[in-house]
Formats: C-alpha cells, sequence, structure tokens
C-alpha cells in the first residue's frame, strides 16, 4: 500500500518501526562517506601500469621526436590527443591537453570570457549584467564556477531527453545576457540521462542573441558504460558544422575515471576560430602541461581500443554496486511510493528523488547515523532545490559490504522523513512523532 494512502495509526506504526531500526544503526558507529564520486582503490589499481611505463626507460621522445622531460608542446602530445579526439568527437589537431583536471579548464575558459571575452565581444567583465543557464539537477562543481564569477544562474528542468530545450531556446534568443550553458551530456551528473538525438540537434541549431554565447560540453562520462546496452550521444561537433555553429560549444573530457583523478590528463576541445584565441593565453600561460604524464599514458593505454579494454575492468567493479543500490531503493521503497530513482546505463551516479520537504531530512538522519551523502540541494544552483527533493547516490567508493549497510540506513531514512511529512500534514505535532 502507498503511504500516503494508509490510515494514520499505519503511518505512526511505520515510522517506529524505521525509528527502531535507525537507533540501532546509530548504536553501530558507523563512519561512510559518499559525497564525492570518487573511484575506490580497486579501480585505481587497474591503472598502476600507467606508474610504471616510464620504469627504466631510456627514451622519452614521442612520435614527433619531442622529448617530454623538456619546455614545449604547448598542446600536448599528438598520441594522446588522437585518444581523446575519439573520446570527444573532435579532430585532434583542435585538442588541447591540460594537466589532471578539466574543471580546471572550464574555470580558465570562464575567465577568459572574463578578461578577454569570446568571438570578439566585449569581455564578459564589462557588461552590465550576466546570466548562465544550469540544467538541473545537475553538476554542483559547474555551478561553484559560475556562482564564484558573479554569474546570475538559471535553472533548467532536466527532462528524460535532457535539459528543457524549450526553455533553453527561448532564453538563449530573447536575452543576450545569456553567456552559457552548463552540459553533462552522456550520463549527466546526476540523472544519469543522455541526451537524445534532438536535444543534441536543438543545441547545435541555437541562435543566442549574445554573440558570446558558449556551450560548455563537459563530456566527463563518454566511455563509462555499466551495462551490455550502453548508451549513445549524437556528436555535437559535427551537427554544429551542418549549422555554420561550431563557434558554439567548448568541450572537456578527462581521463580523472579512467585512471588516476589526482593524476590525470585532461583536455578542452573546439572549433578552429576557438583554438585560436584559446592559443593566445596558453602561449602566456604556461610553456607546456605534464608531457611525462602524458607519455606514460599512451604506453599504458596504447589506443582508443585500450581506453575500453580498461572501462571493462572499472565496469566489474561498479556495476554490482549500482545493481546494490537499485535493487535496495526498489525493495525498501517502492511499495510505499515515497520515492523515485534512476537506473543508469553508465556514469557514477543514482538520482533519488524522496518526497517534496523531506531530501534535507533524509541527509541530515543518515549523517548523524554515520553516513555522509552529499549535501541536499547541492545538485541545484546555489543549492537551492526548490523542493527539497533530490539527492545523489555516489555508489563508487565504498566496498561492497559497506554500500549495502549506508543503502539500508539510507532507506531507513526516506521512511522516517517521509512518515514524518505525512503525520505533520495530517496535524500531527513533531513532539509526538520524535
Amino acid at each position: 500500500m502507498k503511504l500516503a494512502a494508509m490510515k494514520t495509526e499505519e503511518i505512526r506504526a511505520l515510522y517506529e518501526e524505521a525509528k527502531e531500526q535507525y537507533e540501532a544503526f546509530e548504536q553501530r558507529g558507523l563512519t561512510l562517506n559518499m559525497a564525492r564520486g570518487k573511484p575506490c582503490a580497486k579501480q585505481l589499481d587497474l591503472a598502476l601500469g600507467v606508474l610504471e611505463a616510464l620504469h627504466a626507460r631510456s627514451e622519452f621522445a614521442n612520435s614527433n621526436g619531442d622529448d617530454c622531460r623538456n619546455y614545449g608542446v604547448w598542446n600536448g602530445l599528438p598520441e594522446m590527443r588522437e585518444i581523446f579526439s575519439h573520446m570527444m568527437g573532435v579532430p585532434a589537431d583542435q585538442i588541447i591537453l591540460g594537466n589532471n583536471s578539466s574543471l580546471q579548464m572550464m574555470f580558465d575558459c570562464v575567465s577568459q570570457g572574463f578578461t578577454h571575452g569570446f568571438g570578439g565581444c566585449e569581455p564578459w567583465s564589462r557588461q552590465k549584467r550576466l546570466k548562465f543557464l544550469c540544467p538541473s539537477p545537475g553538476y554542483d562543481r559547474h555551478f561553484a564556477i559560475t556562482e564564484y564569477f558573479g554569474f546570475e544562474m538559471i535553472p533548467v528542468p532536466m527532462l528524460k531527453t535532457g535539459p528543457d530545450m524549450d526553455l533553453i531556446e527561448r532564453l538563449v534568443k530573447e536575452d543576450e545576457s545569456v553567456k552559457g550553458c552548463w552540459c553533462v551530456p552522456k550520463y549527466s551528473n546526476p540523472t544519469g540521462v543522455t541526451y537524445s538525438d534532438e536535444t543534441v540537434r536543438r543545441f547545435a541549431s541555437l541562435k543566442p542573441a549574445a554573440k558570446d554565447f558558449r556551450i560548455f560540453w563537459d563530456n566527463a562520462y563518454s566511455v563509462h558504460d555499466l551495462t551490455d546496452t550502453p548508451e549513445t550521444l549524437l556528436n555535437l561537433y559535427e551537427e554544429c558544422l551542418k549549422n555554420g555553429t561550431e563557434d558554439l560549444p567548448l568541450f572537456f573530457a578527462s581521463t580523472s575515471k579512467i585512471s588516476f583523478p589526482g593524476a590525470g590528463v585532461a583536455a578542452l576541445a573546439a572549433s578552429k576560430g576557438n583554438i585560436e584565441g584559446l592559443h593566445k593565453r596558453f602561449n602566456v600561460q604556461t610553456i607546456g602541461p605534464d608531457k611525462l604524464n602524458q607519455l606514460r599514458h599512451i604506453l599504458f593505454l596504447h589506443d582508443i581500443e585500450g581506453v575500453h579494454e580498461l572501462m571493462q575492468g572499472h565496469r566489474e567493479i561498479l556495476e554490482p554496486k549500482f545493481r546494490l543500490v537499485v535493487s535496495t531503493l526498489r525493495e525498501s521503497l517502492e511499495e510505499l511510493g515515497i520515492a523515485r530513482w534512476s537506473d543508469p546505463n553508465g556514469g557514477y551516479f543514482v538520482n533519488l528523488d524522496v518526497m517534496n520537504g523531506c531530501a534535507k531530512r533524509v541527509v541530515s538522519l543518515c549523517k548523524q547515523a554515520g553516513v555522509i551523502l552529499t549535501d541536499a540541494g547541492a545538485t541545484y544552483p546555489y543549492g537551492l532545490d526548490p523542493n527539497d527533493s533530490n539527492i545523489r547516490i555516489a555508489p563508487s567508493f565504498p566496498p561492497i559490504e559497506e554500500l549495502r549497510e549506508a543503502m539500508v540506513l539510507l532507506c531507513v531514512c526516506v521512511r522516517m522523513a517521509a512518515c514524518e511529512k505525512l503525520l505533520s500534514d495530517r496535524g500531527v505535532s513533531s513532539r509526538e512523532t520524535l
């Protein structure tokens, strides 16, 4: 029976049962952290060959004869750019390699918009009002960048096909103060949605009022499939070429969840026109990225097939964890009708929506019992979830036995919070339920 259809005394009985289970968890002194989508130690071990690739090596030149120990090669080694070309769907000569953080490259691009502008327009810092579109729920670190620079962030609802394109098209067309849009197009963080072909085509055919509008296309999970039915993402760059809009998108990716988050390789790709502008900055900013790290990645991965082979190892570790999360939610909450969740084919998160007004309470209860989740509201600009319902579950880091405990506790907390909410709505005071 759905919880909302139960009699008050039945809800109270269910609450007391959940409260008893919760107190038992409190006595156990758990200390589990599921706040971020971090690879676990077993996943990091898969790439130990990267560290060994240069061991006892006397030759450090790439295929062009560049000595990777020295200065130069501002845009990175061509072999590594070729690997990213397959991942990003952009020609290798239009890719710039960075060090370990694609987020840093995104920050730098926003910074360039502020200091020097895009497309020959005035720098953003000289313009009166700045807005940025934020598909929500979305990636909190994206939102942190635009908040840091003082943008007014506009939430855009996420649908099953990707962001609400009707709203995006209208805002971009009508308002020249809209300067950009964040996107995680494949296995979105946290919903797990892959943008439909129509959504990608509509992005490619945008007609912004602002000539310096840019799409920040963060394809962080392009090869992070978890099932035998992986989803495919239409190539935005090719669609933009068809529309003559190739200057609109800036593409980002990294090996952070392929090799090592702390010692991987990041990449930025763009049109030839955008690359020329970016080159001017990179020529001043750096004499070259960490080419030895790129070289050892090349020696370990070899090519895109090596990437796919390595990702099979990641899948073998992650898939059972995702199955555990979804099956626990289904078994514990489905019949009560108090939550909805994603069952993604890839990526790093399971998206959980609890009853309106309950997310903060659920996260707080979990924390009190020793399980740290991503803060409620973090998946919305300014940390403000209008429904207080969204929770991001990151299953990757804990060992599976600890994950099992954490999920049981999470479901207990969801039941408690839902019972409290319904009893309160029926006029039962909180003192009677606590």
